[in-house]
C-alpha cells in the first residue's frame, strides 16, 4: 500500500524518541533483570556441586523471584506496553488537528490505522527481543550454563507468543482511541478493560463455580473436579489465561498439559510412568497451539473491529 512505509516510519520514530517509551522500556528492563538476577543467583546455590539437570537455563524464566517469574511478569504487567503505545494513536491526532491534514493528502485512510498498528507492533517486539536478549546474557554469566539449541527455539516461541499477546492490547487501545475523542477517557478505559480481565475474571471464576455448585449440592472428588472445569471455562475468557496457558509448556518442557487439575485413570497413569521424560517443542506446540490460535484470532478481530470503526468515520468529524 503507498504511504504505508512513510507512515510506518514516523510512527516508530515517535515511538523511539518519546520519553514514554524510553522510561517504559527501562522500568520493565529493570524488572526483569532484578527478578531473572535473584532468580539466577538461587538456581547457582541450588547447583552448585552436583550435575546440570537438562533444560536448567529455562528455569530463569520459570521459577520465581521475590514476587513473580520473568514468565509471569510479562503475563500481567506486558500489556502495559501496548496499552501505552496505543491509547492516544488516534484521538491525540485528531484533537490537535494532525488527522485531518494527513488525511487530506494523497494517502488512503487504511494507510494511517494499518501503519500505526504496524509500528505499535514493531516496538512491541523490538522490546521484548532485547530484553530476552538482555535477560539471556544475564543468565548465561550467572548460572554459567549455555542453553541448546532447542531451549533457544523454545525461547524464541515464546518470544512470538508475548508479541501477539501484547499486541492484542495494542489493538484494544488503538480500538479506544477511535471511539474516545478524549485522550483520558481512552486510557482509563483501556486500563479498565486490563483490570477486569487480569484481576476480576478470576475472581469471578470461583465464585460463579461456588455459586453453581452449592446450587446442585454435590460434593467429592467429582464435585472438585466440575468445579475446577467451571473455574477454568470462565477464566479462558481472560487473554492472561490464554496467554498462561500458551506459554506453560513451551517455557516448560516437563509439563504435559496447561490444566491444574487432570482426571487420570489407569491407563493414563501407565502411560505417564513409563513415558515420563520432558516433551519435545514439536510436542508442546500441539498441547498449546489451541491457545495459540485464539490468542492470533482475538488479535486479528480487534484490530478488525478498529479498522471497521475508522473507516466508517466521517473525516469532518476528524
Amino acid at each position: 500500500m503507498y504511504g504505508i512505509g512513510t507512515i510506518t516510519r514516523k510512527e516508530l520514530a515517535d515511538h523511539f524518541s518519546s520519553y514514554r517509551f524510553i522510561i517504559l522500556f527501562a522500568l520493565i528492563a529493570m524488572v526483569s533483570l532484578i527478578t531473572v538476577y535473584m532468580v539466577g543467583m538461587h538456581i547457582r546455590e541450588e547447583l552448585e556441586g552436583i550435575a546440570k539437570p537438562k533444560f536448567v537455563f529455562l528455569m530463569l524464566f520459570t521459577s520465581s523471584g521475590a514476587l513473580f517469574s520473568m514468565v509471569q511478569f510479562v503475563a500481567l504487567f506486558g500489556p502495559l506496553i501496548g496499552l501505552i503505545l496505543g491509547f492516544d494513536s488516534i484521538n491525540r491526532e485528531r484533537n490537535e488537528g494532525t488527522l485531518s491534514k494527513l488525511l487530506s493528502q494523497p494517502i488512503y485512510r487504511d494507510v494511517v490505522i494499518n501503519g500505526k498498528f504496524l509500528a505499535g507492533l514493531i516496538t512491541i517486539a523490538v522490546m521484548l527481543a532485547s530484553i530476552l536478549l538482555v535477560v539471556t546474557g544475564l543468565g548465561l554469566s550467572i548460572v554459567g550454563v549455555v542453553p541448546g539449541i532447542e531451549e533457544f527455539w523454545r525461547i524464541f516461541v515464546y518470544l512470538i507468543i508475548s508479541i501477539i499477546y501484547v499486541s492484542f492490547w495494542l489493538g484494544v487501545s488503538i480500538l479506544f482511541s477511535i471511539l474516545f475523542r478524549n485522550v483520558a477517557t481512552s486510557a482509563l478505559a483501556a486500563l479498565a478493560v486490563w483490570i477486569f480481565f487480569s484481576f476480576f475474571i478470576s475472581l469471578g471464576a470461583s465464585i460463579v463455580a461456588d455459586s453453581l455448585m452449592s446450587k446442585q449440592g454435590e460434593q467429592g472428588t467429582e464435585a472438585i473436579l466440575q468445579r475446577a472445569k467451571i473455574i477454568r471455562a470462565v477464566t479462558l475468557t481472560s487473554p492472561m489465561e490464554l496467554y498462561n496457558n500458551a506459554t506453560a509448556t513451551i517455557i516448560d518442557p516437563t509439563r504435559r498439559t496447561a490444566r491444574s487439575i487432570v482426571a487420570m485413570g489407569p491407563m493414563e497413569r501407565l502411560s505417564i510412568s513409563r513415558f515420563a521424560g520432558p516433551l519435545s517443542l514439536t510436542q508442546s506446540i500441539y498441547v498449546v497451539i489451541p491457545y495459540i490460535i485464539t490468542l492470533v484470532a482475538i488479535t486479528a478481530i480487534c484490530f478488525a473491529v478498529s479498522y471497521t470503526v475508522f473507516m466508517r468515520q466521517e473525516i469532518r468529524s476528524l
